[in-house]
């Protein structure tokens, strides 16, 4: 198990993850940030989640991968 940390940013501001989450392997990362997208996603709000993405980092800080939100979305129509 590593601990991975999931922070968001856009081009106003980041949300840090203080906290992390244990995986087992990338597969893992990779689902367990597309549920956080999607939670964010579904909070209601004004909110235009196109220009943010999903930074998953180690404990050294170091980005392992990241991941737009636009990914989740889709294009608009």
């Amino acid at each position: 198990m590593v601990q991975v940390y999931f922070h968001c940013s856009n081009t106003e501001g980041m949300l840090i993850d203080r906290r992390g989450t244990a995986v087992s392997n990338l597969t893992e990362a990779r689902d367990r940030a597309a549920q956080i997208m999607q939670s964010m996603i579904m909070v209601p709000g004004d909110e235009d989640w196109r220009d943010w993405i999903l930074h998953v980092s180690d404990d050294d800080g170091e980005e392992i991968f990241d991941l737009p939100f636009i990914s989740v979305l889709g294009k608009p129509h």
